[in-house]
């Protein structure tokens, strides 16, 4: 059932559980400057309060109009079957990956929940639980509030810096490094990308521009490197697409192998042949990548 409430009465301790998005918090704002608040916030009613779960963003564009009451609906009185009640919903909410992550860690840690209860609640299968746990447990607290804030996008974190520290070794201290020198600056996907090529593979002098602030001057440095062909002989220019094209589908298909929609038989059993054959040739293809990895890092 909506009612009406007083925002200054909505306990907030959930806000950095949210991403924020500056751009759509702009067109937001001028849509409740018009129509007023349509979409009825939520959250959980404790006897000390109403704690708020979901509509930060219309929470922050009413304070900005002057609007003191908004609609709102109750998900329970618990705060555990409030956060279920909003990820079962996730799909229709547009709640993130990270959101997600933040929340189902909120239930492991502090309310005494197991992966499998959580699993079995949300109706999800324990790996897509211990997926989510497993990326939010390998932040450290500063990056994690760079991401929550919307200063560095998500993408990259998770399919560029990542893979880093899974198949490189890199610390979290240096990821947390990078994350915080980029953040706020409005790069690209693909300028972060080329920019953690340069700074995790490259020299100290390289990471210490990037960590001083200097990141116009890496970055053109990356950007004439890589379209100089110069140098290099038409195998060589050949081979170098080749290991893009691999890094660029090798991401892709970490993103989709775990992705509920896979469900067909007919899929199945065709991605059950093609796996067998990519596994069977694994081995010798990462024996020439590192064989190649370790004569270019001596060139």
């Amino acid at each position: 059932m909506v009612r009406e409430v007083e925002i200054s009465t909505l306990d907030l301790r959930y806000e950095n559980f949210r991403m924020r998005n500056e751009a759509h918090e702009a067109r937001l704002l001028s849509s409740i400057a018009q129509s007023g608040i349509e979409e009825p916030l939520e959250g959980v009613d404790r006897q000390e309060g109403s704690i708020l779960l979901n509509g930060f963003k219309r929470y922050r564009c009413a304070q900005k109009l002057g609007i003191g009451m908004a609609p709102y609906t109750s998900l329970g009185e618990d705060e555990a079957v409030g956060i279920m009640s909003l990820l079962r919903t996730s799909n229709n909410k547009t709640l993130g990956i990270l959101e997600q992550a933040g929340f189902i860690d909120e239930l492991k840690n502090q309310h005494r929940m197991g992966v499998t209860e959580i699993a079995a609640e949300l109706s999800r299968s324990k790996a897509w639980v211990s997926m989510r746990l497993g990326f939010i447990g390998e932040m450290s607290p500063k990056v994690r509030q760079k991401l929550f804030a919307g200063a560095f996008p998500v993408y990259p974190y998770m399919y560029t810096l990542r893979q880093f520290m899974r198949m490189n070794g890199v610390k979290k201290s240096e990821v947390e490094d990078f994350v915080v020198a980029l953040s706020g600056k409005r790069l690209s996907v693909r300028d972060i990308e080329q920019l953690a090529h340069g700074y995790f593979r490259g020299p100290e002098s390289f990471r210490e521009e990037i960590r001083s602030g200097n990141i116009a001057l890496s970055l053109d440095r990356m950007r004439r490197v890589s379209a100089d062909p110069d140098g290099c002989n038409d195998f060589e220019r050949a081979l170098l697409k080749d290991l893009e094209i691999t890094q660029k589908y090798m991401q892709r298909m970490m993103g989709k192998a775990t992705d509920r929609r896979l469900s067909t038989r007919a899929f199945h059993a065709q991605a059950n042949l093609l796996t067998a054959g990519i596994l069977s040739r694994a081995s010798s293809f990462f024996q020439a990548l590192r064989g190649l990895h370790d004569r270019s890092g001596q060139a």
